[in-house]
């Protein structure tokens, strides 16, 4: 029984009917028709392609209904002026990034001895070739390596179009106001009582309700952790503008005078959001600063302000029952991490719940496992605040002040500091299947995390150059075609 739609209660739907199609689970998804669909522009990782292709479903079949295009990384704008690098990327990894990552990994190293060479992370992988030259990420046949990336879309769209293919392969829709849920006398979940006093009875739950919580905090009372202290966004306000040109296929982070704002390229539109700390500025300022950076202040388009609340609960497991989405947690959308950790926490939820014969033998490995991972992704985030390095608001300054940092975190940064060898920390840390030691050095390079130069330089060692980073990777993206073909292909 999933109690709410939107797109991960319909993710777990369109996943658990793909796995028990043999009839043993009836799958059930409850929402409130009074429910509106925020349809947002949004981005994700490669994780989401998996999802496509452990249903079957081609590209062809959701992304022209999506209004998607393919996001080959992120670009990240005006983080670390300090440091002399305006605008970095960062790149998903695909499978020829293996033939040079290396020549990546020991630049920076040796960047952090003093020495002058090239360490710009969307110069030495794939993707970030591609989408410099405007290019998509379909190869042809002969192209011997695989390619990883992720989508943008609209998220209503997407929920939408994902709750159509779950009806369409048995889940049972039902559309009710629920009020609360009734437990039994062990303080299972026993049934969904809506708002005509009808009972929906199930023998497991899953709370897709978002922020309100409505199984997990508000029925079974498990507390939620707030990450406020390292992460200090916890609103935004979204506006849309036309497409333009044709799509870039990366997002662009920028930052802002309290926060940082998106720019989602979709077919029909793009996506616009400044995501921000109320602490710092108000939901009007935070509206005029995103209006007068896209132009708009005299735009009779309204804006919509969103609330954020970014932390996890302490168990995302708790008796009969399970959170997915908001209801489980939520770290803010700068690395668009939302539906991967949604995904993850599904397909772990089916392994354990299986592995127990449809028990709750596993349900405290779920749970350190899922905690883990939020935590992680937590880490990751928050490093991009903590080494900014500009100084134009308070907001920044506290950021880059701000010492409540996780033992993971503070080692990693030390690790760097002391120009040690990263990717054996992240080994000895066994935290690679999180965010590996290519996009630690991705972000560390890319603010320009380095010393100064040091006065002597030999004038060799650059492997950029050596071991002519350059005209692999341009020979590679021949193979490819632009970003709008790809989506033209799509159309058709």
């Amino acid at each position: 029984m999933i109690l709410g739609g939107g797109t991960a209660g319909w993710m777990a739907a369109n996943l658990f009917a793909g796995k028990w199609r043999d009839g043993r689970i009836g799958i059930t998804l409850v929402e409130s028709p009074d429910i509106g669909i925020i349809g947002v522009g949004e981005g994700s990782t490669p994780t989401l392609k998996r999802f496509f292709q452990l249903l079957g479903i081609p590209e062809s079949d959701w992304m022209p209904r999506c209004n998607a295009t393919y996001k080959l990384g992120i670009s990240f704008d005006g983080w670390s002026p300090a440091s002399g690098v305006d605008r970095y990327s960062h790149p998903f990894i695909s499978e020829a990034d293996a033939y040079r990552q290396q020549a990546f990994l020991v630049n920076c190293r040796t960047r952090r001895l003093g020495l002058d060479v090239h360490t710009a992370p969307g110069d030495f992988l794939l993707n970030g070739v591609l989408a410099r030259l405007g290019k998509g990420p379909q190869s042809p046949p002969n192209f011997p390596f695989g390619m990883e990336y992720g989508y943008h879309f609209d998220s209503g769209l997407l929920g939408a179009w994902l709750a159509q293919r779950a009806a369409a392969h048995g889940v049972c829709h039902v559309q009710a106001r629920v009020v609360e849920a009734r437990q039994d006398e062990q303080g299972d979940i026993a049934a969904l009582v809506t708002d005509d006093g009808s009972e929906i009875a199930g023998d497991f739950f899953v709370d897709c309700t978002g922020f309100a919580g409505l199984l997990m905090e508000k029925t079974l009372g498990v507390p939620y952790r707030s990450f406020s202290d390292n992460l200090f966004n916890d609103a935004a306000v979204v506006m849309p503008t036309p497409a333009a040109g044709e799509p870039p296929a990366e997002t662009v982070s920028i930052a802002m005078r309290h926060g940082w704002r998106w720019k989602i390229p979709l077919t029909r539109r793009f996506g616009n959001g400044y995501v921000y700390s109320s602490n710092h500025c108000s939901a009007d300022e935070a509206e005029y600063e995103l209006r007068e950076s896209l132009g708009l202040l005299d735009s009779p388009e309204n804006a919509r302000h969103l609330k954020m609340r970014v932390g996890q609960l302490e168990r995302h497991w708790e008796r009969n029952c399970i959170a997915l989405g908001l209801s489980q947690g939520f770290i803010e959308p700068l690395e668009a991490t939302a539906l991967h950790l949604v995904q993850q926490s599904i397909e772990l939820f089916i392994v354990k719940y299986e592995k127990a014969g449809f028990g709750s033998d596993y349900r405290d490995d779920y749970n350190r496992r899922t905690r883990e991972r939020f935590e992680r992704v937590r880490d990751y985030i928050v490093a991009h605040y903590k080494l900014n390095t500009r100084d134009d608001t308070d907001y920044w300054r506290a950021n880059r002040d701000n010492d409540v940092l996780s033992e993971s975190l503070r080692q990693i940064l030390d690790t760097w500091f002391r120009r040690e060898d990263l990717t054996a920390e992240i080994e000895r840390q066994d935290i690679e299947s999180h965010f590996g030691t290519l996009s630690w050095h991705c972000l560390l390079s890319g603010y320009g995390a380095f010393p100064p130069f040091s006065p002597k330089q030999p004038g060799g060692g650059d492997l950029y150059r050596e071991q002519d980073v350059a005209r692999f990777l341009a020979g590679c993206s021949l193979n490819f075609d632009s970003h709008a073909e790809n989506l033209a292909r799509l159309q058709a």
